[in-house]
């Protein structure tokens, strides 16, 4: 339930078509349908607390456990040395494009926030043609930077399909080693914490997703010239769109 494509046509020694053929021979759409269904068949067989019976305490406390077994969890996999790889390319990136879909979209928009508060040419994209028409015109040096936690989303990965043969440095931001992503990727930034199709835009993948964003703001903020000069001048930007 937890598998990526790849990483399935891996465990059992076979390939991905013939993953995907074996779903549509069981009546399914595809593996993403097989997953999905096969997610809902164990929710309802989990055995556990009844509906509701769960206070707002507990379940905030066990909220912020798997909050914090998240953020842990991927500071164990994340690479420092990637990390600083991708900000000393950011440094001299004449354009950044980030590309996100859906719940990942939003992380996307939160990166490009962090870096053009430190003067990169940042733009976020998540409608996937534009993504695509982006990457394919970035000038030389650029930057693609694709956010997908299953590393399967398609027009994440065809967007840095595209920058990739334009020659264009390429980042993954992802939970999974074996994905699609990670093949069109020169730098892959690893976050923690699994989910299943039911579970897409948990709260805890967003932590570990936020912490990756972090550490990279950092690293590219202590290494970029001038970039405390750029907080300053696009926080007094906006100064006084607040009482």
């Amino acid at each position: 339930m937890y598998q990526t494509v790849t990483e399935l046509a891996e465990a059992s020694g076979s390939g991905e078509a013939t993953v995907i053929r074996t779903c549509r021979d069981l009546g399914f759409g595809g593996f993403q349908d097989f997953k999905l269904a096969l997610s809902a068949d164990l929710a309802t067989r989990a055995p556990g607390r009844g509906e509701g019976t769960a206070g707002a305490g507990e379940l905030l406390a066990d909220a912020a456990e798997m909050m914090r077994a998240a953020i842990d969890e991927t500071r164990k996999v994340l690479d420092a040395a990637q990390v600083e790889a991708v900000a000393r390319a950011l440094v001299d990136a004449p354009a950044v494009l980030v590309s996100g879909q859906g719940a990942s979209g939003i992380t996307a928009l939160d990166l490009t926030y962090k870096l053009v508060r430190l003067g990169v040419n940042a733009t976020a994209e998540r409608d996937p043609h534009l993504a695509a028409m982006r990457a394919a015109t970035l000038p030389r040096g650029g930057v693609v930077i694709g956010i997908s936690r299953s590393g399967s989303t398609k027009d994440t990965v065809g967007c840095l399909r595209v920058a990739r043969e334009a020659d264009l440095v390429t980042v993954a931001v992802t939970h999974r080693a074996r994905s699609p992503i990670t093949k069109e990727a020169g730098f892959v930034l690893y976050t923690a914490s699994p989910e299943s199709p039911l579970t897409g835009g948990a709260t805890t993948s967003k932590a570990g997703q936020l912490l990756v964003l972090e550490a990279l703001y950092r690293t590219l903020a202590s290494l970029k010239p001038g970039s405390e000069d750029a907080v300053h001048d696009t926080a007094a930007a906006v100064a006084d769109r607040s009482y």
